[in-house]
Order: C-alpha cells, then sequence, then structure tokens
C-alpha cells in the first residue's frame, strides 16, 4: 500500500467546527516541508545573483561614462597643448638644418640639395587643376572631413584586415602635412600618431581648407630635388611651356597636374625620368579619379591619357651643392629611399641635419677626372668612368660628366646612359657556355653566315673586312672578338639564358634575347656603372657582390640591387652622433652581402681567357707591367659607342666614350682614325689605374711592392699610347639634344672587330703603338626582339 494515506477529520459543524480538513501522515509533512525550503533558498540566490548584477551594471556604467568624461577632458587637454604647435609650423622649413655629404675618409663634399629650389606660392598662383588632383588622389573628402577621415580609417582598416597586410592608408592632406612637419624628429611611435591626428584635428579648426592645401603643396617632395609645387612644376614640366617662370605652377595642364600628384606617394617608384610605365600607369589613375570625381569632363581625360609622360631629356634638374654634382645626384634619391620613401623620408633626408658618408674616394674621383681630361681634352667626344671596389661592392670613383658643366648637362652618363656594349657583352656568352660544358679549347668555324629567324628575318654576321681565322678555339675567339664564332656559341647555349646570366650578374636593364645579344645588341643598351658591377662579378669568383644600403635591396620583387654608394648615415654632432634608425628598426650601415651566381672555377677560366684580351688582343693599351688585368673591349655599329671594361684583384673599372647627346660616329678623333674599344677607353683606363696603384699600392702577397707606383703626370705620354691633340672649347651651340628614338635610332650595334692571325703577336714597344679595336661594320641584327634562339 502506498504511504500517501491520509484521512478526513470532522469539522465542529460535522462533529467537531463543521469544517473538513486533510492531515497527512508525519513522512508526508517532512518531505514537503523540505521542498518548500529548496524554492525559498533558490528564490533567495537568484534575487541576490540579480541585486549584485544590478550593482555591477551601475558601476560599469558609472566607470564607462567617467572613462569617457576622462578621455574628453585628455582629449580637450591635448588639443588646447598642441595648439601652441601650430604656429610653428608654417615656419618649419626656416628652422631645418641640411644633411652633410661626406666622403670614404670622412671628408665634407657638399650638402643634400632640395631646399634652395624651394619656392612658396599664395593660393591663386597655383593652379585650380593642381588643388584638384592631389584630393582627388589623396584625399577625395578633404573639404567635407574634419582632418580625420573616419569613413577612410574603416574602409582601410577593412581593407587591409582582409588582405592581411597593409594595401590602404586612411590619412587626410591635414594629417599629411603634419607628417611633413614632424618627419626630421623621426619618432614614429603609437603617441606621435594620436598627436598627428589631433593636431590635424586642431588645424582644420584654427587654419582654411584653402591654407592647408596651399601649406602642402608648398611643402611636399616630388623628387629629383624638387621641393614644393613650383620647384616641382619647372623641373618636369618648364619645357612645355615658353613663359613658365615666375608662376610655373599656374600654367599647369590637368595631365601634368595628374602626374605630379600621382608622384606624391612615392618619389622614387613613380620618377617619370626613372620608371615612365610606372609613372604613367598613376598618372592615369590620377585622371581617371579626377573624371569620376567631377573635376574634368571625358575630351580632358581621354586627352591626358594620350599624352606622353616627360622624359629624363625633358626634366630641369636643380643645382647641387657638391664638389661632385654627378655622383651626389646618384646617391641623393637613394638616401630617400633607404629613410623609408615619401614625404616623411625625403623631410629627414635633406632637412634633418644627417650626416651621410658616402663611399666616394675623392683621390681616386679626382684621378678618374684628370685621366678623362688628358685624354679627351675639352671637345669632341665625351666619357665615362666607373671604379667599383672588389672586396665590398662600393663606388670608389664616378665620371657622369664633367662637373663643372652639371648646371647645363645634368644627364648622368655613369648610371643613366644606357648605350650598346657592342663585344663587351660577350663575357656573358663566354661564362654560359663554361656552364655548358663548352670547352675554352672547342673548335668552331669563323666565316660569314646567314641566319634565318622566325618570320622569315635574315641575320647575317661577318668580321671587319671579312677576315676570318677558319677553324679557331673558343678562347682564341675571345681574344681577338670573332663575331662569326660567338654568334653560334649563343646560339649553342641560348640566348635566354645569357640574357639570365647577365641580369643575374649585374645588369639591371631589360636584355634582348635574340641573336644579336651574341655581339652586344641590345634594344635598350646597359650603363657603365652595371656593367662594372656585372664584371666585378666575374673579378670576386663568381660572387655578386651588394650592401644592405645598395638600390633596390628593399623592393618586392627582388630585382638585382645595384653596387653600394653609402656607407652610413648619422645624426647628431660629435661623440653624440648616432646611427640613423628607420620605423622598422633598419640600422642605416652598409653591410656587405655576397650572392654565388656563377661557380668560382668558372668565373676563374673567364679571368685567365680576357687576361689574353690584354696581353696579346685588343686591348694590349690597358697592360700595366707587373699588374694582372683582365677585361674586354667593346665597338658598335659605325663607332657609335666604345668600351673597356677590365679588372685587377682590387678594383674593377669600366670606361665609355662617345657622344652624349646623340649617336654620332666616332671615324676619325683617334689620331684620324675611328675610336674604338682598344683606344681612347683603354688608355684613360690605364691612366686611372696607374692614378689608383699610387693612392692604393697593390700589397706584396699579390705581387706588388706595397709600395707607390709611378703615375703619369697630365700631359706626359704613356709608353705605347698617343695622347689626343689639345682640343677647342665646345660651341656655344652645343646644347642637349633629345636622342633617336627607337624608331630612328641606328639598328643595335655589335663589335665585328679585327680578326688577327691564330699566332700571337709580340707585345708592342713603346714606340710602336698597339693595334686598335676596330669598330663595327656589316652586321645587321635583327630588327625586333626575341626573333632569335631559344634555349
Amino acid at each position: 500500500m502506498s504511504d500517501e494515506r491520509t484521512t478526513t477529520i470532522p469539522s465542529e459543524d460535522e462533529g467537531l467546527n463543521g469544517n473538513g480538513s486533510v492531515v497527512q501522515f508525519p513522512r508526508s509533512r517532512t518531505r514537503a516541508r523540505k521542498q518548500e525550503r529548496r524554492r525559498i533558498r533558490l528564490w533567495l540566490r537568484r534575487k541576490r545573483k540579480k541585486r549584485f548584477r544590478i550593482r555591477k551594471l551601475r558601476v560599469l556604467i558609472v566607470l564607462f561614462f567617467l572613462g569617457v568624461l576622462a578621455a574628453i577632458s585628455t582629449a580637450f587637454g591635448m588639443f588646447m597643448a598642441l595648439a601652441a604647435d601650430l604656429p610653428k609650423l608654417e615656419n618649419a622649413p626656416d628652422v631645418s638644418k641640411p644633411s652633410v655629404l661626406l666622403d670614404k675618409r670622412g671628408e665634407e663634399i657638399g650638402t643634400l640639395t632640395g631646399n634652395e629650389r624651394r619656392i612658396y606660392l599664395a593660393e591663386d598662383q597655383i593652379a585650380d587643376v593642381m588643388k584638384q588632383a592631389i584630393v582627388a588622389i589623396e584625399d577625395r573628402r578633404f573639404w567635407t572631413n574634419s582632418g580625420v577621415d573616419v569613413k577612410g580609417i574603416a574602409r582601410a582598416a577593412f581593407q587591409n584586415t582582409t588582405e592581411g597586410r597593409t594595401v590602404s592608408g586612411a590619412s587626410t592632406i591635414p594629417q599629411q602635412y603634419i607628417k611633413i612637419s614632424l618627419a626630421a624628429e623621426n619618432n614614429r611611435t603609437a603617441f606621435q600618431k594620436l598627436r598627428e591626428a589631433a593636431l590635424a584635428y586642431q588645424l582644420t579648426r584654427r587654419w582654411s581648407k584653402d591654407r592647408i592645401l596651399r601649406n602642402y603643396l608648398n611643402t611636399i617632395y616630388f623628387g629629383n630635388g624638387a621641393y614644393g609645387i613650383e620647384s616641382a612644376a619647372r623641373t618636369y614640366f618648364g619645357y612645355n611651356h615658353d613663359k613658365c617662370e615666375p608662376e610655373c605652377a599656374k600654367e599647369l595642364l590637368p595631365h601634368e597636374a595628374a602626374m605630379l600628384a600621382g608622384i606624391v606617394a612615392s618619389p622614387s617608384a613613380y620618377d617619370p625620368a626613372q620608371h615612365p610605365k610606372a609613372a604613367r600607369e598613376r598618372r592615369d589613375l590620377v585622371l581617371q579619379r579626377m573624371f569620376e570625381q567631377g573635376y574634368i569632363p571625358r575630351d580632358v581625360y581621354e586627352y591626358g591619357k594620350a599624352q606622353a609622360p616627360p622624359s629624363r631629356y625633358d626634366l630641369t634638374y636643380p643645382k647641387e651643392d657638391t664638389k661632385y654634382p654627378y655622383f651626389t645626384s646618384w646617391v641623393k634619391q637613394q638616401v630617400v629611399d633607404q629613410l623609408g620613401g615619401g614625404q616623411q623620408g625625403a623631410r629627414l633626408a635633406f632637412d634633418g641635419g644627417l650626416k651621410v658618408k658616402t663611399t666616394i674616394d675623392s683621390r681616386l674621383q679626382s684621378a678618374a677626372q684628370r685621366a678623362i681630361k688628358d685624354w679627351l681634352g675639352e671637345s669632341g667626344p665625351r666619357a665615362s668612368l666607373v671604379a667599383i671596389s672588389n672586396k665590398d661592392g662600393m663606388v670608389r670613383a664616378m665620371v657622369g660628366g664633367d662637373d663643372s658643366k652639371f648646371d647645363s648637362s645634368p644627364f648622368n652618363l655613369a648610371t643613366q646612359g644606357q648605350r650598346q656594349p657592342g663585344s663587351a657583352f660577350k663575357p656573358f656568352v663566354l661564362a654560359e657556355a663554361l656552364k655548358r660544358g663548352i670547352s675554352p679549347g672547342s673548335t668552331w668555324e669563323s666565316k660569314k653566315r646567314t641566319y634565318i629567324l622566325k618570320g622569315g628575318e635574315r641575320f647575317t654576321v661577318n668580321n671587319y673586312d671579312d677576315s676570318y681565322l677558319g677553324v679557331t678555339t673558343l678562347a682564341n675567339a675571345t681574344t681577338f672578338s670573332d663575331n662569326a664564332v660567338y654568334v653560334q656559341v649563343a646560339k649553342e647555349v641560348g640566348t635566354k639564358r645569357v640574357a639570365r646570366l647577365a641580369r643575374d650578374m649585374g645588369i639591371r636593364t631589360p636584355v634582348s634575347t635574340n641573336l644579336a645579344v651574341a655581339l652586344g645588341g641590345l634594344r635598350q643598351g646597359v650603363t657603365p656603372l652595371d656593367m662594372a658591377h656585372a664584371y666585378q662579378t666575374f673579378a670576386t669568383g663568381g660572387l655578386l657582390v651588394t650592401g644592405s644600403l645598395s638600390p633596390g635591396q628593399s623592393e618586392k620583387k627582388r630585382p638585382v640591387p645595384g653596387p653600394v654608394g653609402i656607407e652610413r648615415m648619422q645624426q647628431g654632432e660629435g661623440k653624440k652622433a648616432k646611427v640613423v634608425e628607420t620605423a622598422d628598426g633598419r640600422r642605416m650601415v652598409n653591410k656587405r652581402e655576397r650572392r654565388r651566381v656563377l661557380k668560382p672555377e668558372i668565373a676563374s677560366e673567364v679571368s685567365r681567357i680576357l687576361q689574353t684580351v690584354v696581353k696579346d688582343g685588343t686591348a694590349e693599351r690597358a697592360q700595366i707591367p707587373g699588374v694582372m688585368v683582365a677585361g674586354k673591349t667593346g665597338t658598335t655599329e659605325s663607332y657609335g659607342d666604345a668600351w673597356f671594361v677590365g679588372w685587377t684583384k682590387e678594383y674593377t673599372v669600366a670606361v665609355w666614350v662617345g657622344y652624349p647627346d646623340e649617336f654620332k660616329p666616332m671615324e676619325t678623333e683617334f689620331r684620324g682614325e675611328p675610336v674604338a674599344g682598344g683606344t681612347y677607353p683603354a688608355a684613360i683606363w690605364k691612366s686611372f689605374m696607374m692614378s689608383l696603384l699610387k693612392v692604393d699600392p697593390l700589397p706584396k702577397a699579390d705581387g706588388g711592392d706595397g709600395r707607390a707606383k709611378p703615375s703619369p703626370t697630365p700631359g706626359t705620354v704613356t709608353p705605347g699610347v698617343t695622347p689626343a691633340p689639345t682640343a677647342v672649347p665646345p660651341s656655344a651651340n652645343d646644347t642637349q639634344q633629345t636622342p633617336p628614338t627607337e624608331e630612328t635610332a641606328p639598328p643595335p650595334a655589335t663589335e665585328p672587330e679585327v680578326t688577327p692571325p691564330p699566332v700571337a703577336t709580340p707585345p708592342p714597344t713603346a714606340t710602336e703603338p698597339p693595334p686598335t679595336d676596330p669598330g663595327a661594320g656589316g652586321v645587321q641584327p635583327p630588327a625586333t626582339d626575341g626573333a632569335g634562339a631559344t634555349g
């Protein structure tokens, strides 16, 4: 039976009270009381938790409002404190300290220029299209935001989070102006960024938008030494406006304004002189934004896209305040790039009071200038020379032109002069052949040949004066620069492999892949700087030597970095001077970096063969008694370019001779004879090296005596070489002209040189000049790139 038994007790009315009640047994009453107590405890517990949550929420609400109040108070206090900094911004350039350039031994050689050409304009002196262009690409909500673009920050945060990297920024023009003004402090902490945002907000409350935009355009760096919009307009587009000055910025056309606005984000990457394709794409993007935002109509947009950007021949460069302007003009942009690039890098570079120790050796630079002047005089063809230390890849001398004429002719032949190398390119073919197992003693038939290329084009190769060796070895064909053999070798190993090896060794310009590459017939040409750097790879046993401060070292696509021009950067005076560090922690001290691109035994074999070019071949004028010299001459079609690139154990030196402003044959400039690689270039190379050995003599372990070598004094005659006659001053009409375009220029040049008999002749005596290195003639390279054989 169940325990839940009950009974009914009569009430009084029914016997007691008249009401009935249920009486439970004791066990049931106890269980009911326990359940009631449990229910009460649970209710009390929930009530206590609810009260606690209410109290906690009240506390959090109070703390939140207190935090908001504190933040508002802090922000208000900060804004009020920073307001005192605003009047200083307009005068910031006036209190800047220029950076100083030093040579290898610490001697001052000049300052980094840029400020001298800064010109401040009023609002009405700047073209409206320039203001529209900069707003369209840099800060489309400039006229409506309060100095900080909240929508832009949210958009940039979303894009950067989605991509997993920084792909978009959100700085407004006021923020960028603040950054530039504070850049010389070299402090990119989180507090500094907050300070910039606060200042930008305060700036928009104090200044009009027109005033902010004017100051911004007057302050930013546009590359190539142009600070401010007026300086930029004169530098990039002065050639396009007859009456440009004194207000060139007022005359800018929409596509010109778009070009300048596009440069601002990265003056190095969008430099139309160095990167015309990237600069054009950036300009077209700015034009598109201007069209989309209603600043220009479609016909102006289409017209602007069709215009060619300014070339390096169009630019008007600022004056360099240094002893060696061609060298420092090359180093200048590197300093900006190494410091982070953009506007902040430029401001720190030019106004940060840095001490930039370069790699140039003033003694060697003077020797290079003297050697060129002694041989070429003041008129006729010009020369460029680059000397690189094999040990560390540092440029010790660079002649890019006559330093006294830099203002009128700022084109740097050493770094910008892309000329055809002729047979000076053959060592790359030789190295690739050795890599592919072709021995120096392999035999080839030297005779005139005609090759049928893709598309049916004919490519005829012949030697100078139709002189051929018959059956000869690869080594002998190198000594006497036999064209007929080298085209066969290039076809055998593959021209694409040759082009790839040349790039790996230090040639940074595009290398053609047709058969003409075997003879140095390139579409774009090479610079003396790159030729010296690539030959240095032979001299170092196959190691490409660069440094942490090499130009191009930090680029994402990992191109071949160039030789080093900067050794270190410091800030401060005396013992307090410290090495500059960038925002990402990079110390501005060059560290040598080496990468093997060629096996040492192959580099050694190339060196051995190229020594015969100097001993018995076309470069006998470069001989230095008791010193190992290896190198190669090069002479292009119609004697338009002449080269000698050679090395000793310590240095690699490239010398180019030609007319810088146009392709002009040099058929009588050397004692009435043609200028070939074995004439002026080899002679200049030797004169420079003799002076170099006096400054930096070979150690005893390398065959030297550790003492200074005799150096010829200016005007004296080196045995076996006849100096150039005294030249007349240049004509007043000798102005810089645009070089021929690819459509009108002579075909890519090669070097059909004299092919001597296979038996080597003895070295010439002091009274008998060695044989010259005759120029090209008869070689007809293909008209289009890529038509040659592939590997």
